[in-house]
């Protein structure tokens, strides 16, 4: 199970610009099995510990922040982002090389991060609650990105750790693309991610 990012877990800038290097390969290699394809365009992201570890020390490096208070604030920002053993967290973002197809998708995907599901075993699919930070959308468009947060049942976390199979996918009138079946070390990863339902 995760726990919350304290003070004492983070570096100091100057701690932090003599193992930069090091520290962001980890995290890049780490994110490689935090990171779910759904389809050409739209990817999950699920964030964990290290990965907020990771953004909180880059926003402390590029805003030069040492002072407690600036700190702390970081701190209870991205400490909303770590899953807390009953759910996974993840950043949704679709991507698209070419500017105006973009702009075209963000228009016709209104209400996307809604639809997006993830079934493990027979249990009901799950829906995200989605933006609980902002509300990301226009009566024009939708955003590239989102923040979402999948709750689970103790049944299901249970079947999860069991090796039930996990499914997820997008079921947009615009967009509808779907995994079968997560396969590790990804599915792993995210499961290390519940804590015992018992």
């Amino acid at each position: 199970m995760m726990t919350a990012l304290k003070r004492d877990d983070l570096y100091s800038l100057e701690d932090y610009a003599a193992i930069r290097s090091d520290f962001r390969s980890k995290v890049m290699e780490h994110k490689k099995i935090r990171r779910v394809p759904i389809g050409p365009n739209a990817t999950l992201y699920f964030e964990d510990q290290l990965t907020m570890q990771y953004q909180i020390q880059e926003m402390l490096r590029i805003e030069r922040i040492f002072e407690s208070d600036a700190i702390n604030d970081e701190l209870e920002t991205y400490n909303s982002l770590i899953p807390d053993g009953h759910n996974w967290k993840a950043t949704f973002m679709l991507e698209y090389s070419d500017v105006e197809e973009r702009q075209n998708a963000l228009k016709s995907l209104q209400g996307i991060e809604k639809t997006i599901w993830v079934k493990v075993g027979d249990c009901e699919s799950v829906h995200p609650i989605a933006n609980e930070d902002l509300e990301r959308e226009t009566e024009e468009k939708t955003s590239a990105v989102h923040f979402l947060r999948f709750e689970f049942s103790p049944e299901m976390v249970q079947q999860a750790k069991n090796n039930a199979k996990i499914s997820m996918g997008i079921n947009h009138k615009h967009y509808n693309e779907q995994i079968d079946e997560l396969k590790d070390p990804i599915r792993e990863s995210l499961v290390d991610d519940f804590s015992d339902p018992n």
